[in-house]
């Protein structure tokens, strides 16, 4: 376990003293937390990486430094996980913007993000805690509800936010079915105790989606039916 954030920066300085490219993360995850006081520990450092070509850096990098990389376990199915590397008490999941076509590094998170690491080659940036917020809602670890449950309580966030960057990204990728993930995590949270102002906007656009499946279930039936 990672108990400081003094030794994710010492990280960061190794890996930017391997690169040979100007690259930029985006920390997202339990070292977000970490670093804002809201965590004790954290096992994973989540980065995203906005171009393939910063993707394909830092991963050389990390495999030079001796972190190997492992397969993406049943947990990240709706993140599409890029990858994750180990190197002993060091876990890094690594993200790109372009993950298949879903849930993405937006401009807006990106303009929200703080710049806290600038060094020769590597500049970190830690996203704002509506949007860490939001990612850790598309996972099904556990531990990322806690997450949620630990922002909602100190962060305030601001959550028109929150369902602004939802909408947004669901208009660009054309994936509304992430509605429904991030309804189910929401339901959780709600049953925890957790206020939730958005949640009759987000249980409007679940209505709507399942609304469309059915009648685009609906219509393929009928056309099956036809051709029978």
């Amino acid at each position: 376990m990672i108990t400081t954030f003094k030794e994710i920066e010492n990280l960061f300085g190794e890996i930017n003293n391997s690169m040979y490219k100007k690259t930029g993360v985006y920390v997202i995850g339990g070292a977000a937390l970490l670093r804002r006081g809201m965590k004790a520990a954290t096992k994973d450092i989540d980065i995203v990486v906005a171009t393939k070509n910063e993707f394909f850096a830092i991963q050389d990098v990390l495999t030079k430094i001796n972190f190997v990389s492992q397969t993406p376990g049943k947990e990240y199915a709706h993140m599409n996980l890029s990858q994750i590397f180990q190197r002993k008490d060091f876990r890094i999941d690594l993200f790109e913007k372009e993950v298949c076509g879903r849930f993405s590094l937006s401009k807006e998170m990106m303009k929200r993000a703080e710049m806290i690491i600038k060094l020769s080659h590597l500049t970190v940036f830690l996203c704002s805690s509506e949007d860490i917020f939001l990612f850790k809602t598309m996972t099904e670890r556990e531990g990322d509800i806690t997450d949620c449950i630990s922002i909602a309580a100190t962060q305030n966030p601001n959550w028109a936010v929150i369902l602004e960057e939802l909408q947004s990204q669901i208009k660009q990728s054309k994936q509304d079915v992430w509605v429904t993930w991030v309804g189910e995590r929401l339901d959780i949270l709600s049953e925890r105790g957790v206020d939730i102002p958005i949640m009759n906007e987000v249980d409007k656009l679940r209505e709507e989606y399942f609304e469309r499946y059915d009648k685009i279930h609906h219509q393929s039936s009928r056309l099956l039916d036809s051709k029978k």
